[in-house]
């Protein structure tokens, strides 16, 4: 899929996650949540989009929880057969997205510190 140029697409849950980051990154200042945006948009972004399998494919993972299973067959439930989620860890930040069609969906961004992701509104 390299040199194919996708059409980023950033869902609601993605927007508030950078509202959640910004708040989160509040102690360092105002300067550390420019810096990831700048990074975010000048440099992740356009590379996702150019090659978008850049990223790790996120169900790869290994799976050690029943719990996990169970989550983890709920999540392919939803995902389109042609869909590929995949995630991109650069600086401090992991970037989930999904490649569907020709479209490239920021799915989440979330600082190694914060917590888990919930992606119950994306496919409510």
């Amino acid at each position: 899929m390299a040199g194919k140029r996708l059409a980023p697409v950033f869902t609601d849950n993605f927007l508030r996650n950078l509202d959640a980051t910004e708040s989160f990154l509040k102690p360092e200042g105002a300067a550390a949540f420019r810096r990831l945006l700048d990074r975010l948009f000048d440099d992740i972004i356009p590379l996702l989009a150019r090659y978008p399998d850049t990223g790790r494919r996120f169900l790869q993972h290994p799976v050690r929880s029943r719990e996990a299973r169970t989550l983890v067959r709920k999540l392919r439930s939803l995902l389109r057969k042609t869909d590929d989620l995949r995630e991109f860890v650069v600086d401090d930040y992991l970037v989930l997205y999904l490649l569907r069609g020709k479209e490239i969906i920021f799915l989440a961004i979330k600082h190694h510190r914060q917590l888990s992701f919930d992606l119950r509104r994306f496919w409510a």
